[in-house]
Formats: C-alpha cells, structure tokens, sequence
C-alpha cells in the first residue's frame, strides 16, 4: 500500500472521529492526530466545523497545534513553544519530519549543515540515520546522501498541506506552464508542417531527377542502336566501290 492510500485511510479516520466530537474531547484526538506514526496531511481535519469550532475558547492552543502540523516547522514550534501544548516525543519527531518535507519543497539539495540546524541535530551521523530511518524508510523522500559533498539529493518528497494563499501561487504557476506548453505545442506544429512541406518539395524533385535520368537513359539506348543497326562496308566491298568511282 503506498503512502497516499495510507494518508487518504487515516484523514478519513481522524475526520469522522473529530466531526463526531465537540470542545475539549476533540483534544485528544488531535494529540492522536499529529502522532500518528504515518499521517503527515492535516488539512481535511483543520476544515471539520467542531475543530474550527476551538478558536476563542480555552481549547484554541490544540487548533494551533494542528495548524502548525499543517504548515509548520520545527524552527515554527520552537519559537512559539511557550503558547502550546507541550510535545510528546512522536508529535516531535514527526515535526522534524514535516520540517524536512518543507525544505525539500524549496530545494532538491540540501546541504547537511541547514538539515542540522532546522532539526536541532548535532552530527551527521544522527543526521544521516533520522533521514534514512525516519525519512526514506518510511517512505516520505527518496533520494541521495553525499557524504562527500555534505548534502542530501532528493528525488522525490511527498507534498505538505497547501499554506494559505498558495493556493493562488500554485494556480498561477500552473496557467504559466500551460501557456508555455500551449506556445511549445503551436511552435512544434509549425516545424512539422515546415518539415512536411519540405519532404514533399524533396520527393518532387527526386521525381523530376528520376524522369530526367530515364530520359537520357533512353536517349543513349536510341543512340546506340543506331550505330548498331547502320550498314558497314567490309574491305572487298570498298575495293569495288573505290574501282567504280575510277571507270
């Protein structure tokens, strides 16, 4: 099962748990929520009425908390950690984890020092394992530790919940890749129809070229057989007609 179909079971999970809670029990299913070992999208839970139902009221931290799991990072949760609920250890980790999908969303080489720093780790050695055991292994990047270059190569990150007003940057960069594309398609259908017509003058010329070369082939057959066929005097018969000129 790949991680979509496992991120789309647990949202479903978690959405019906919290559409059926209101106040203080939906805290409980949040804490579940952001500690979910594979559940790393939050968006659908954070647009459940009841939980939006949290701002203003004693209970407004824990929507806090699953906004910053939407959209946050580590570095986020460390300079608000005062206003929120205290994190276990899982919710920590999986931050962490979010942390890294955010900066591969930004770059497809990060360098280990940055990794380092957004995630409080203090050598590469527990930087390298927290992304192959916690990252690659569970399925959320795929790509390459260079050691030598200090860096990690992503070649592939599973997508964050979209940020407020990213939505209408991502609209945006999709309609210019579309008008892109649609010029690209128009300037390709313009070489093909140059390229056709080229191939059609080309084949008649190699017509006109094959006709001509038939014509003087045939010319030099005619040529030849004329020469072929006219009458040659052999040495007796040029005797006599030397001798009949001269009675």
């Amino acid at each position: 099962m790949d991680i979509e179909q496992k991120q789309a079971e647990h949202i479903e999970f978690f959405v019906k748990q919290a559409s059926a809670l209101k106040g203080s029990a939906l805290t409980s299913v949040i804490v579940e929520a952001t500690s979910h070992p594979s559940l790393f999208a939050f968006s659908e839970i954070l647009s459940v009425p009841s939980v939006l139902e949290l701002e203003g009221t004693e209970n407004s931290v824990y929507l806090d908390l699953l906004r910053l799991f939407a959209h946050g990072t580590w570095s986020d949760y460390k300079s608000i950690a005062g206003r929120l609920p205290q994190l276990v250890s899982a919710q920590a980790l999986k931050l962490k984890q979010l942390t890294v999908l955010t900066l591969a969303d930004t770059s497809k080489v990060l360098p280990y020092d940055q990794l380092m720093q957004e995630l409080d780790v203090t050598n590469v050695r527990e930087l390298e394992d927290f992304l192959i055991n916690e990252c690659m292994y569970v399925g959320i990047v795929r790509g390459k530790l260079d050691q030598l270059k200090r860096c990690f190569e992503v070649q592939f990150a599973a997508g964050r919940d979209l940020r407020p007003g990213q939505l209408g940057n991502m609209l945006q960069t999709l309609t210019d890749w579309l008008t892109t594309s649609d010029n690209l398609l128009v300037s390709i259908q313009e070489k093909i129809k140059w390229a056709d017509t080229m191939s059609e003058s080309d084949r008649k010329h190699r017509k006109e070229v094959e006709e001509r070369v038939d014509e003087v082939k045939k010319s030099l057959s005619l040529k030849k057989l004329q020469t072929v066929s006219r009458p040659t005097l052999t040495s007796e018969g040029m005797r006599r007609s030397t001798l009949n000129l001269v009675e």
